[in-house]
């Protein structure tokens, strides 16, 4: 984000608000935005109530609106929000990258009841996501990259 806001991009917060009472996500403790990762003046906000930032919000349309074409994801959790967002962000079109060591999974249970270790399980997410919906890479990637074109322009 910091680089973002140094270059004056828009950086857009997406904040999961649950509707359901069981939720992580329901009470005002699980929906505040993490220290440090809190939205500043002029920062847009979307709330939504399910895992993709495009469903119920008029995200899309305000992407469009601002001549947004390129979106690069964040946030929690990459099995969840992130890769529905990602996933879908792509299909609509949107020339998308996804930074692997910007977003978090935790271990979670297979259906027999195992658990799916955490790295395993995000490594699996960012592979299925990579080429397909997004173009994947790490913070330290995505900068160099980003370095380099604006050394190229000037």
């Amino acid at each position: 984000m910091d680089y973002f806001r140094e270059t004056k991009q828009p950086i857009i917060h997406i904040q999961h608000l649950s509707n359901d009472p069981h939720s992580a996500f329901f009470t005002e403790e699980g929906y505040q935005f993490m220290e440090g990762f809190e939205p500043h003046p002029g920062e847009k906000v979307f709330q939504k109530h399910v895992n993709s930032a495009f469903i119920g919000t008029n995200l899309e349309g305000y992407l469009h609106e601002e001549g947004i074409c390129r979106l690069v994801i964040t946030g929690l959790t990459l099995p969840h929000c992130v890769s529905t967002t990602t996933r879908m962000a792509g299909n609509l079109g949107f020339e998308t990258t996804l930074i692997s060591d910007a977003t978090v999974t935790y271990a979670l249970r297979d259906i027999m009841g195992n658990w799916i270790d955490a790295e395993e399980l995000h490594q699996s997410h960012l592979a299925a996501l990579n080429e397909e919906f997004a173009k994947v890479m790490s913070c330290e990637e995505f900068l160099r990259v980003i370095d380099k074109k604006e050394n190229e322009i000037d």
